[in-house]
């Protein structure tokens, strides 16, 4: 009987096999589905289905650098515990793969999972063998190619790596600062490389959040506006107990007023908030209020853009990275930053143990 590709398909379906393994199952029983699902099942190949539903969040980064230090590759491969992260063929595995990462052009992780891996198959089916063969659920969840004049990889306890591309030529310097700042972007996170990637409707809406959450914190705010928002408070507004709280601490000249959160009710306090928010037009006017939002503005951009930040082994302790690089080449500027970590974004299941226990307890019970 002839083997399409439909039935391909089905059995892949049924089964999570390889698409290669799913075809040889079915020339060998005729194309009897049934009979290639017991096949596949005997030697192992079928058992990847059941796995690829269990969450995989550990696993490890890899990175492949070009011999000319003009390319490199960072590959990111999840397990389901860190014990097989630590499988030396998991390991082999994952740098295998940054390696063809490097060497081919996949445009996709389609096209990834589709290339030769030697004569063992493609790129997929051979993950599907590890999987029966490890006996957890694997997934190969993303990869990116970098170019550049230089370009330098960091990987940090193979859950976090970072590739960075400059300018420039390739000289000592050169690449021991950019490995310097691979170091810094793995440690520090930054989501963006400069302000210049961060459109103008972010920005507005991070000055919007840093308004609102100023007005909520109304104990942080300028000291006229604070006084103005107390006297109100105090009209009416407030307790009594409250009330007096504050005329005996504004009395007492030796008190330091950032404690008085300390002393009020928590309905003293979100009553105040909500006198910052329904004043909002009006607080958003004052200068001395504009140039508190603008600088707690300028310390998030401080945090989130790399070229912003304080470089990690600046002596001073205030150089930025971007002053840092141009100590190195005045012309030395990043084309391209890349940071993977394993498993962020991939939403872990909690195991409540005993919650499993007892559920079964009752289900035995209930028999």
């Amino acid at each position: 009987m002839a083997v399409t590709a439909k039935m391909v398909k089905e059995l892949r379906d049924m089964t999570g096999a390889g698409m290669m393994d799913c075809k040889k199952a079915l020339v060998e029983t005729d194309g009897n589905i049934d009979a290639a699902v017991d096949l596949l099942k005997e030697k192992g190949l079928a058992k990847a289905a059941k796995k690829a539903g269990r969450i995989a969040a550990m696993g490890l980064v890899k990175t492949a650098v070009a011999a000319d230090e003009k390319a490199a590759a960072i590959v990111e491969v999840n397990s389901e515990t860190d014990f097989v992260a630590k499988n030396d063929e998991f390991v082999g595995f994952v740098e295998t793969l940054a390696q063809m990462a490097l060497e081919n052009d996949a445009a996709d992780m389609e096209a990834f999972m589709a290339l030769p891996y030697g004569e063992e198959g493609t790129v997929q089916e051979v993950l599907t063998s590890k999987i029966a063969t490890i006996g957890e659920n694997m997934s190969i969840r993303r990869f990116e190619k970098v170019a550049g004049e230089t370009v330098v990889s960091y990987i940090h306890g193979g859950r976090i790596g970072a590739i960075v591309a400059g300018n420039v030529e390739a000289t000592d310097e050169v690449k021991t600062a950019l490995t310097n700042v691979a170091m810094q972007v793995a440690a520090m996170n930054p989501q963006y490389v400069s302000r210049d990637e961060i459109s103008e409707e972010e920005l507005a809406k991070m000055h919007d959040i840093t308004l609102e959450s100023a007005l909520n914190d109304p104990f942080t705010l300028p000291k006229p506006i604070l006084n103005a928002l107390l006297d109100k408070a105090v009209d009416g507004v407030w307790s009594e107990e409250d009330t007096a709280i504050l005329a005996e601490k504004r009395a007492d000249k030796g008190f330091n007023f950032n404690y008085l959160p300390n002393f009020l009710s928590e309905d003293a306090k979100a009553k105040l908030a909500g006198l910052a928010v329904a004043d909002k037009a009006n607080i958003a006017d004052n200068k001395i209020f504009t140039g508190l939002v603008a600088g707690r503005v300028s310390k998030q951009l401080k945090d989130i853009c790399l070229m912003d930040q304080t470089y990690v082994r600046a002596e001073d302790g205030k150089q930025t990275v971007a002053q840092y690089l141009g100590t190195v080449n005045k012309d030395l500027a990043l084309v391209k930053v890349v940071r993977f970590e394993v498993g962020e974004g991939i939403e872990k299941k909690e195991e409540d143990f005993a919650a499993e226990v007892a559920a079964q307890q009752a289900a035995a019970a209930a028999k």
